[in-house]
């Protein structure tokens, strides 16, 4: 059963619209958008880097496909599939290949490489600076990996969401999957535990009942809208959202 989030007006030419939430289009293009650590950043078709500074886009030197910014700090991958941290205002290469990577984790980080193969550096690596770094595998197959405080979820090829039991800090792998009902083309864990998808038809979701003692919810809300988006992420209580041609949308919730 869908059960109704709210209605988001991502109509085209439309700069405000709100029902559950307010929204605002924010001048620029991008393909891909992560936001934590209060810091939003995102990329480009042209692989150009951009992060948000008072609802502008600011570019940032470099070339990245993908970019993810939390409490593990900043990272992104190339097109070449060599992971960067962003260390000293600058883009430093680390001794790994993936094509996805996320930093949303309590210092750790996630990730899965150009054969959907998953990966994860314990905390210990990622406040340690060194540009050599030893990944850890994690049993399974995922397109996209996202994690949070209350552990890590991630799609597989078929769109099958899956939800990662005993992640920590020091043990990234965790234990075993826990398969939770739903259909998906990526997701993004937010640094509360929100849970926040998009499916293959450009619908957005937010799993509800996330919580330390429930990590994995309960049910999925739909967020209904009349454009298609491909790309959300949440943080600091603003929920990004990318339309499909790559608008930029900026999303409070409305009590």
């Amino acid at each position: 059963m869908s059960f109704i989030l709210g209605l988001i007006l991502l109509c085209a030419g439309a700069s405000t619209f709100a029902l559950d939430y307010q929204c605002v289009l924010i001048p620029g293009n991008l393909k891909q958008i992560d936001a934590g650590a209060g810091q939003v950043w995102g990329v480009n078709d042209a692989g150009q880097i951009f992060t948000v500074v008072n609802d502008t886009l600011q570019q940032v030197p470099g070339q990245l496909i993908h970019v993810s910014v939390g409490p593990a700090g900043i990272w992104g991958v190339n097109s070449a599939n060599t992971v960067f941290r962003f260390q000293n205002n600058r883009w430093l290469a680390v001794t790994a290949s993936l094509k996805q990577v996320d930093a949303g984790g309590n210092q750790y980080l996630g990730g899965v490489d150009a054969q959907n193969n998953i990966w994860c550096l314990m905390q210990n690596c990622t406040v340690s600076k060194s540009s050599i770094v030893k990944f850890n595998t994690i049993d399974g197959s995922l397109k996209y990996y996202s994690c949070g405080p209350y552990g890590c979820w991630g799609v597989n090829s078929a769109n099958n969401v899956f939800y990662r039991e005993f992640v920590t800090p020091d043990s990234c792998q965790g234990v075993k999957w826990q398969p939770v009902a739903g259909s998906l083309s990526m997701l993004e864990v937010g640094p509360d535990g929100s849970v926040f998808g998009v499916n293959s038809a450009g619908v957005i979701f937010k799993r509800i009942g996330v919580y330390d003692k429930a990590p994995y919810g309960t049910a999925w809300y739909r967020v209904d809208e009349c454009a298609l988006v491909k790309h959300v992420t949440f943080d600091a209580g603003f929920l990004w959202a990318l339309s499909q041609n790559g608008d930029i949308y900026k999303c409070a919730e409305q009590n």
